[in-house]
């Protein structure tokens, strides 16, 4: 019997899709590229932005005729996207040829509803809301020496553009002992010369057994025995402390590098982004870390065209980015989310000017790698 898992979006979804991995090998699956040779086909979604959406539902709407060929043949839809009770029910009705819908708390059930797909030739829609974290489930790890290990779930930042919180649900953190015997198994397996630690905002991590924070995490990692390296993300700038920057700076295990979405360097968007940082506050954060890591690899996000973004709010996330001269800037063009806040600002910005904004975003990024190379080369 053979597999086939589609990912869609971010590294969270990489990683999930490695349990999904693991849990159908666990049942006597092997994978494979070839969806006609698949039993069992799993689209593991994404919901950040309206594009990520539609490749998905492009891509399952393409399987109605190799379903129709072979009906034993098992589909199922998982991820962001089916975690939104709406979007799951539409897909149910939309793509009959769907067996099975499961959102991102309840993937561990996966198992079970296949079992129900095989014995009883039953659909099945499994979505509801996380209680606590299921450590039970098997990982197919399928990124090189890379391993990632989450952290936390869910999202308490309600930013006014993202779906996120709507979809993972609210913050819950892993049990610190958890994920230190997750790393050590890591590092035992020999096998993984980076551990990854993944969250929506790993600044905000809090043991539930006794209260340490992200700090402590980093620190208690890093005195595992074993030759790794590690590195973290995402950061979310209002909750970054100068204890994590030192840790960052001083620890030989932990990477120079660090992922710190901007967004914006615009101090009036980002509050109506309701990021809860300034520009200033933000580029106080970048100035201590190139001081104390010179060498310091940066990355960012970048979100052009936010409702009410006029060309002089633009040109501040423009001289933003010259400043900090970053290694590596992932640029998106807003797009409306259904059920937040920015979807029923006024202003919305044309689609025209969203293009011209993300490509000269692109172009000052080309710019300031060449200057990188050519510095480096000289």
């Amino acid at each position: 019997m053979f597999y086939t898992i589609v990912t869609f979006g971010c590294q969270m979804n990489v990683h999930e899709s490695e349990k999904i991995a693991g849990m159908l090998e666990n049942m006597g699956y092997n994978p494979t590229d070839d969806k006609e040779k698949a039993d069992i086909i799993v689209f593991n979604t994404c919901a950040i932005r309206e594009g990520a959406e539609d490749r998905a539902l492009g891509n399952i709407g393409n399987l109605k005729k190799m379903k129709k060929a072979n009906p034993n043949k098992i589909i199922a839809v998982a991820g962001c996207m089916t975690q939104q009770k709406q979007v799951a029910e539409k897909l149910f009705k939309t793509f009959p040829f769907i067996d099975i819908i499961v959102g991102t708390h309840n993937l561990y059930e996966l198992p079970n509803l296949i079992n129900l797909k095989l014995n009883e030739n039953k659909r099945s829609i499994e979505n509801s809301g996380i209680e606590s974290i299921n450590e039970s489930v098997p990982v197919s790890r399928t990124s090189g020496e890379n391993a990632w290990v989450n952290i936390m779930y869910g999202c308490n930042n309600f930013c006014s553009y993202c779906i996120v919180p709507y979809v993972r649900g609210r913050e819950i953190s892993r049990k610190k002992s958890d994920i230190l015997n997750e790393c050590k198994q890591i590092i035992n397996s020999g096998k993984y010369k980076q551990i990854t630690l993944l969250g929506q905002n790993v600044n905000s991590y809090l043991c539930p057994d006794d209260n340490s924070n992200f700090a402590s995490l980093l620190k208690d990692i890093c005195a595992l025995d074993g030759d790794f390296k590690l590195t973290f993300m995402t950061s979310h700038p209002k909750d970054i402390s100068d204890e994590v920057i030192d840790i960052l700076a001083f620890e030989p295990k932990i990477l120079k590098e660090l992922h710190l979405p901007v967004q914006s360097g615009s101090s009036k968007i980002l509050k109506a982004m309701n990021r809860k940082y300034t520009r200033e506050h933000y580029l106080n954060i970048i100035d201590k870390l190139k001081s104390k890591i010179p060498n310091i690899r940066l990355t960012t996000d970048i979100i052009v065209g936010f409702p009410g973004e006029m060309d002089e709010d633009f040109e501040e996330t423009i001289s933003l980015i010259k400043y900090v001269k970053y290694d590596g800037i992932f640029a998106f063009m807003y797009s409306k989310r259904s059920g937040t806040l920015a979807e029923k600002m006024e202003n919305q910005i044309p689609d025209n000017i969203k293009n011209y904004r993300v490509n000269k975003v692109l172009e000052v990024e080309k710019e300031i790698q060449k200057e990188k190379e050519e510095r480096n080369g000289e």
